[in-house]
């Protein structure tokens, strides 16, 4: 199945946030639509949805602030993982954050998740800081590594 990657801007806030709720299952709180509005309707802010036959299976959300960009949440449908869908939404963000002039990418990940700690390596990404004890699961906090990815030199 043919995958394509889509712009989308606060229409798809209902969209995100179904396929937060369901890409990120257990891992933590999915933000709800009121949240994804709230941040589409920011300067700089972008949804990229991916689909496969025209089926919506992942996206990414992407904020750029003069010559910075963040990755600010990523999510793939569990049935629709091990398909290069990730990997294609990361390209698609550092793509689409170069165009916008950024120079560097940056994201949060939890140092405990290997999964997207390996998609983020493949990517090229670097740890370039910690937050200790940012994600909050109950009586358990894990670390978040801050990653960087130079867009330019």
């Amino acid at each position: 199945m043919s995958l394509a990657v889509t712009d989308a801007g606060g229409e798809a806030a209902a969209l995100c946030a179904a396929l937060h709720a369901a890409g990120i299952g257990a891992a933590g709180p999915a933000w709800d639509e009121a949240a994804f509005a709230a941040l589409l309707a920011l300067p700089g802010r972008c949804a990229l949805i991916a689909a496969e036959g025209g089926a919506p299976v992942g996206f990414v959300l992407l904020g750029v602030v003069v010559d910075e960009a963040e990755i600010l949440t990523l999510a793939v449908l569990p049935e629709a993982r091990r398909r290069g869908i990730g990997r294609a939404l990361v390209a698609a963000a550092a793509a689409s954050a170069s165009r916008a002039g950024a120079v560097r990418l940056l994201l949060e990940v939890a140092a405990d998740n290997r999964a997207a700690r390996a998609l983020y390596a493949g990517a090229g990404f670097v740890e370039v800081g910690r937050r200790s004890r940012y994600y909050a699961r109950g009586a358990v906090a894990e670390d978040a590594l801050v990653l960087a990815l130079r867009l330019s030199s």
